[in-house]
């Protein structure tokens, strides 16, 4: 199935899941590293089935800046910086999910938003709104699938932020601990996980680069870089997990270093 469109992909699944169950909507969770472009394949699909398919991201359910930094201040400081399993408001997800699923003709059901440059919820009367009930649901995160890890997973040190933020573990065991509860329960409730392999972890910083300098519009300075390079690590080990197959997705989409499809693996 080489050269199969993404979006063509994830239409011919809910096409699938909709004819065993016509009435309900199919529900399809979109998994892939930082830059991936799994949030953009689900807005051209949602664009060019406006009205049918419902939209929004686990980055748009991320706890509050104020909720972050109770986290951070009660447990661990790197529990600040949204992404890391734990920084998710899975219940929001579910109860938005759960209003799609359950809306009448002319319903009304807000979308969750988050504003990232001020790295926070966005206020809830901006939030935009989807009419009726929909065909299918589309959720897309980078950690999607991603399968729970055991206390030898979490050992030793990955990478500079681990060996010098986290060096007793505390931080990535909470967190990594989540993967088999929280989210494990959330994932189970998706007709359908697909996966957006990247070829390596070196592109995916690579990546995450060219989406900063796209949002800035110039080249990132070496304390940009430098940044990034730490932000980056906070996703280091569960993203290089998945890339390894560490994940329960039904179907996988290998991309080549220019998010090509190169082939489509079903499961």
């Amino acid at each position: 199935m080489s050269g199969r469109s993404i979006p063509g992909l994830i239409d011919t699944i809910i096409h699938q899941i909709r004819a065993r169950d016509p009435e309900g909507a199919a529900l399809i969770g979109i998994g892939g590293a930082q830059g991936s472009g799994k949030s953009y394949q689900c807005r051209v699909l949602e664009a060019a089935n406006r009205g049918r398919y419902a939209h929004f991201s686990l980055d748009d359910v991320y706890l509050t800046h104020a909720e972050r930094a109770q986290m951070a201040a009660d447990f661990h400081p790197l529990c600040i910086t949204r992404g890391p399993p734990g920084t998710h408001d899975l219940d929001l997800a579910d109860a938005t999910i759960g209003a799609l699923e359950t809306a009448e003709p002319r319903a009304r059901t807000p979308l969750p938003r988050f504003d990232k440059l001020k790295d926070d919820r966005a206020p809830i009367g901006t939030w935009p709104l989807f009419v009726g009930p929909p065909e299918a649901i589309l959720v897309d995160g980078w950690l999607m699938g991603a399968l729970e890890m055991d206390e030898a997973q979490f050992e030793p040190p990955l990478n500079a932020l681990e060996a010098e933020e986290d060096a007793d573990g505390k931080w990535r065991g909470f967190s990594l601990a989540l993967l088999a509860t929280d989210y494990a329960r959330f994932f189970d409730a998706f007709d359908a996980l697909i996966y957006l392999k990247a070829p390596s972890w070196s592109i995916v910083r690579t990546w995450r680069g060219q989406q900063e300098e796209e949002a800035l519009g110039r080249t990132l300075n070496a304390e940009e870089n430098a940044a990034l390079d730490r932000f980056v690590a906070h996703y280091e080990r569960v993203t290089r997990a998945m890339l390894a197959g560490h994940h329960r997705a039904d179907w996988i989409v290998h991309l080549d270093q220019k998010r090509n499809v190169v082939r489509v693996e079903e499961r």
